[in-house]
């Protein structure tokens, strides 16, 4: 199961084109959940061209299509890498660095 996580991950990161996907996953890497608006403004203030609703597209997108990212639902859902994958994450993103 990983190696296929490792390989969806791979070809997801392969058509990042402008670097938004490798720091999505960057920042969450650190196992902290972040709301669509955290991520959104980290990337603002590291001077990407983003909207709030491309970032949540993105989230999901990793939640459902990588299966990567886990959401927590509530006032404001939360998102964040699971725990299992985070190693998998860190080690994939040095290999795109």
């Amino acid at each position: 199961m990983i190696e296929k996580v490792r390989e969806r991950l791979i070809n997801y990161l392969k058509r990042d084109r402008s670097g938004i996907r490798r720091e999505v996953l960057s920042i969450m890497s650190d196992g902290k959940k972040y709301t669509t608006v955290e991520v959104y403004e980290i990337l603002k203030s590291k001077g990407y061209n983003v909207n709030l609703r491309g970032i949540s597209a993105m989230l999901g997108l990793m939640n459902t299509r990588l299966g990567i990212v886990k959401t927590e639902m509530g006032e404001k859902n939360r998102y964040y890498v699971k725990p299992e994958f985070i190693e998998l994450v860190k080690s994939v993103l040095r290999e795109f660095s």
